[in-house]
């Protein structure tokens, strides 16, 4: 039996982390989405602004792997929710500083508090072995090369 006909696209890792990722990602969606009406990229933008403060979109580019004009959208429609604020940075005027605003502030200890909640759900059909095996596995994966 050749190679190419033994595949099966069930065995292929980048596969079967996507389908994770995937099923995963969307079984969270439902807690920022339903309550806020936020897309995952909008979610994503908040959650750097929540945990790291004020930042650029190039910032928040680099530290999350999205595309720029995918945050620029996001950065739009949190800004038409009232949920960050933009300021020009005053040595470079071709930047601005996305910030939080209170209500932004509040929707991200909300979903905070959501996601820590589904992370451990997530987590609780694994021993803390299976655990510690796994989010190594991971971070090995995604470790730069």
């Amino acid at each position: 039996m050749s190679k190419e006909s033994q595949f099966q696209l069930s065995d292929f890792m980048p596969y079967l982390l996507n389908r994770a990722a995937e099923l995963t990602s969307l079984d969270f969606q439902r807690a920022y989405k339903d309550r806020y009406g936020m897309l995952r990229t909008e979610w994503r933008v908040l959650f750097h602004l929540g945990r790291y403060g004020d930042l650029t979109a190039k910032q928040i580019c680099e530290m999350s792997d999205l595309h720029k004009t995918k945050v620029s959208r996001a950065v739009s429609a949190l800004e038409n929710r009232r949920f960050l604020t933009r300021s020009t940075v005053p040595t470079d005027r071709r930047h601005e500083t996305l910030s939080l605003t209170s209500q932004g502030q509040s929707a991200f200890v909300d979903l905070q508090k959501e996601a820590l909640d589904f992370n451990e759900n997530l987590m609780a059909s694994f021993s803390a072995e299976e655990q510690k095996v796994l989010r190594q596995c991971l971070e090995k994966l995604i470790a730069p090369r």
